[in-house]
């Protein structure tokens, strides 16, 4: 009896290593002071002592049930960037530009073309946003998953002087709100996503002339990353009073996390288009307006409070961007919540 016929490969994780290291070696930044495959990762942060208050910020997440439309598809190089996505998007709320990015998969078999793949979109998810993928763990645990299975989740530190947090405490009554757009469902809700639709190879394979693509194609619409988004808006001279990332829990939930007591968002439903797909999700499963937008983004990933006299420069940076936006609603006085109308 040996380690691999436990069903752990040694030697494909020595496979797996050597396969990720070129799209490892692509996110890599001046700061990044150890080698590809060390035990650890080291980042210099002697480039930022010149701050009044350096002030580290940490976020994690993972992809959640949407991997489960990857096995589906045998598709696996976009999850990567959905993990990143949710971690970073989380960072760069409070204002932080993402420093570095630790990833962790755990798989019930390690098949190293697979692993490549899911590295890669990590790789490419950090380029996007500026971090460099300094470490990171591949886990074989068979017995626990199953053998064409996995699960990917990681975590990503920035760094932000305190004088410039994003703290959403100047927000006040008048104060106006912009959203910039999703690139579909994102990364939450995906429970539901499958108890609505059937899923099948065959399902995920139907195209639909209402998304300009197959069902499993929208459906793995990487997470957008809004880290060059937030940063356009910084260079146009605007100070970004509130951002809230909308994940899991909707506006609901994610647009009062960035309000002080005292003071509500109204958000206007019809000032921005939303996707088909979330039509099609509602329809399909009989989900109520209020779920939805309790569930899912909607088609806003984003939504920031700023002045009202900023807005007309906030818009044009982000259409400079390339980047969809509009002006979705205001602040008003009242207990700390959301009214969507």
């Amino acid at each position: 009896m040996d380690y691999k016929k436990a069903g752990v490969d040694i030697e494909a994780g020595y496979k797996s290593v050597e396969l990720i290291k070129k799209h490892i070696k692509g996110t890599m930044r001046p700061e990044v002071l150890t080698n590809i495959g060390g035990f650890s990762g080291a980042f210099s942060i002697d480039k930022y002592k010149a701050m009044e208050k350096p002030t580290l910020v940490s976020g994690n997440d993972g992809v959640g049930t949407k991997l489960k439309i990857a096995f589906l598809m045998d598709k696996h190089d976009t999850v990567g960037i959905d993990c990143v996505a949710m971690c970073v998007n989380d960072v760069i709320c409070c204002g932080a530009e993402p420093l570095f990015f630790l990833d962790y998969v755990a798989c019930g078999k390690n098949e190293p073309e697979k692993i490549e793949a899911i590295v890669a979109g990590v790789a490419e998810g950090c380029k996007q946003s500026g971090a460099s993928l300094i470490g990171g763990e591949t886990a074989e645990m068979p017995g626990f998953y199953p053998i064409d299975e996995y699960d990917l989740a990681g975590f990503a530190v920035g760094i932000v002087d305190e004088k410039d947090m994003i703290t959403g405490k100047d927000i006040k009554a008048g104060d106006t709100l912009i959203g910039i757009a999703s690139s579909g469902v994102h990364s939450n809700g995906f429970s539901l996503v499958r108890k609505i639709f059937v899923m099948t190879e065959e399902n995920l394979k139907t195209y639909y002339d209402t998304l300009g693509k197959t069902l499993g194609e929208e459906l793995l619409t990487p997470t957008k990353i809004y880290v060059n988004a937030l940063n356009s808006i910084k260079k146009s001279g605007v100070k970004i009073k509130g951002a809230s990332h909308i994940t899991g829990g909707g506006f609901y939930e994610n647009v009062p996390r960035m309000l002080p007591d005292g003071v509500r968002a109204v958000i206007n439903k019809a000032s921005y288009p939303v996707p088909p797909i979330f039509k099609m999700l509602a329809e399909a499963g009989d989900v109520k307006e209020e779920s939805m937008y309790n569930t899912y983004n909607m088609g806003l990933g984003m939504v920031i409070a700023v002045e009202p006299a900023d807005k007309d420069t906030v818009l044009k940076a982000l259409a400079d961007a390339g980047e969809k936006a509009y002006e979705v609603g205001h602040i008003e006085a009242g207990e700390k919540g959301v009214t969507l109308c």
